[in-house]
């Protein structure tokens, strides 16, 4: 069943688009509820804020990705002289070496995701002009050296913790593309809700106005009557107080209303001192929700739960550095090079002399004093507590969308209620006014049927709001646009 507000209310739609149009000219911005969610997607500060994390992350995924291909360095050493007096203990004598040296290394290291293991490519050429004396014996030697040698270096016994580092950056940044997913929908009711906070205070507004338009008519009916000795002077004076009531409300109105935009303009990122105007229709067709799929759905697909994933992958790597801790581990260092010397640099490799090296090396613990073992028990109960939570987790997603859908429930039965209660109001409010101008019932009693018209204007409006955002609210919480019979599919992850 589809159903709008009442014409005086529909009237009240039309007055202020009528008047918001009137006011663009001077500044005056229509909003709409799709315009005020697209101003937020680029304007909102909690999205900035989250879009901004993300754009973090995503840098540091490039940055880690990066590191995994070959370095190249280049280090130069244009000029090292040095002239020192030392004593040579195996001639027991003392001699002057003085030498000046240039030169440079050029080096490529290619990390090993698979092993963690690095494998290097390193050429070192330098050349030296070297002149020792001792005692009246002066030598001295010039030549070209270039060693040139491939270096691998293996951890073994170990966890790889470039691979581990790089799915941990990977999992943070799907973490963070969740969050900001999650902070859309967030946005998006949160606009939601101070955009319609911000329509209902104009239509409570304007039924403000219709009030005291109604209290100026009954005052000016009134007086003419007290003027003619028609009615008793004390009625008079309770007309003067319906309507400087109802003025009263006018003037609180305008400034909820006005607080009311303030906080949407917050939300939605623009500035305060900008004038606007909601503008929509509020009305409804009614959606035939099955509980049973909203929360098959919501557990299937929440990001939540999503996350409590990432947490529970990175709780695993912290086990392993926790194991880690103390452990018997070692590595290999394995290289295998040419080196060659000669006065002339042509003939650098004329007799090259091989240089393998291989060096193999363990750490091995011995005695912690329990330490190790109180960390892998405190990571153990962490992990418990990890397990438990996800369960509650799902538990309170369940919870939330049927509390959903029996409030959607109850907002639909309460519009048919608040629908009939203002035809009664306006079917009253139009019988006694005929009764308030033939003088059969007082300006108080007039003044009580028009509050209870309103309120019950009120009280449609306020139900149909509430209908619509929390037909978004289960939207939200089940992930499945139940009016669209389609799942959402908030997030996508950029490789």
């Amino acid at each position: 069943m589809r159903r709008t507000l009442l014409s005086p209310v529909r009237f009240m739609c039309l007055f202020v688009l009528l008047s918001g149009m009137s006011a663009a000219g001077y500044g005056q911005r229509l909003l709409t509820i799709e315009q005020a969610l697209d101003i937020a997607e680029e304007n909102s500060p909690a999205l900035r804020d989250s879009r901004m994390n993300l754009e973090r992350y995503q840098q540091s995924l490039i940055a880690q990705r990066a590191s995994l291909r070959s370095r190249f360095s280049l280090n130069l050493t244009p000029v090292n002289y040095q002239k020192n007096r030392q004593f040579e203990t195996r001639l027991s004598q003392w001699y002057t070496n003085e030498s000046f040296s240039t030169g440079g290394q050029f080096m490529v290291q290619q990390p090993i995701l698979l092993t963690d293991g690095t494998i290097s490519l390193i050429n070192n050429l330098s050349w030296q002009d070297n002149r020792s004396l001792t005692g009246d014996v002066e030598t001295s030697n010039r030549s070209f050296q270039n060693r040139l040698y491939l270096e691998l270096s293996q951890p073994i016994f170990t966890y790889n913790t470039r691979k581990m580092a790089l799915k941990e950056i990977e999992f943070a940044y799907e973490n963070a593309n969740i969050s900001y997913a999650l902070q859309r929908l967030r946005t998006e009711v949160d606009i939601t809700q101070q955009f319609y906070n911000v329509y209902s205070e104009q239509s409570r507004l304007d039924i403000s106005h219709e009030e005291l338009k109604n209290a100026q008519q009954s005052y000016d009916i009134i007086k003419n009557k007290v003027d003619a000795d028609l009615a008793a002077r004390d009625e008079l004076f309770q007309a003067e107080l319906n309507l400087a009531t109802a003025k009263s409300t006018v003037e609180s109105g305008l400034t909820t209303l006005e607080n009311n935009k303030d906080q949407l303009k917050k939300v939605l990122g623009i500035p305060l001192d900008e004038q606007l105007t909601v503008v929509t229709e509020v009305n409804i067709q009614e959606v035939d929700i099955n509980l049973e799929q909203a929360i098959e759905s919501g557990l299937s697909s929440r990001l939540e739960l999503r996350q409590r994933e990432i947490e529970a992958e990175q709780l695993e790597f912290d086990m392993i550095e926790t194991k880690a801790l103390n452990e018997f581990k070692g590595e290999i260092n394995l290289s295998l090079g040419l080196t060659g010397d000669n006065g002339e640099f042509g003939a650098i490799y004329k007799n090259p002399t091989q240089s393998p090296q291989v060096m193999v090396t363990f750490t091995v613990p011995i005695f912690d004093w329990g330490e190790k073992k109180a960390r892998v028990k405190a990571q153990e109960i962490a992990r418990k507590i990890h397990d438990y939570q996800t369960r509650d987790a799902e538990i309170d997603i369940e919870m939330d969308i049927r509390q959903a859908w029996r409030q959607l429930e109850n907002y639909r039965r309460q519009i048919g209620i608040a629908e009939q209660n203002v035809n009664n109001a306006q079917l009253t409010y139009d019988l006694n006014l005929t009764r308030y101008r033939e003088g059969d019932i007082t300006g108080m009693d007039m003044n009580q049927f028009q509050t209870q018209l309103s309120n019950q204007r009120i009280s449609y409006t306020r139900a149909l709001i509430d209908y619509k955002v929390q037909l978004l609210n289960m939207k939200i919480l089940s992930l499945y646009d139940f009016e669209k019979r389609t799942p959402i599919v908030p997030l996508e992850i950029k490789k």
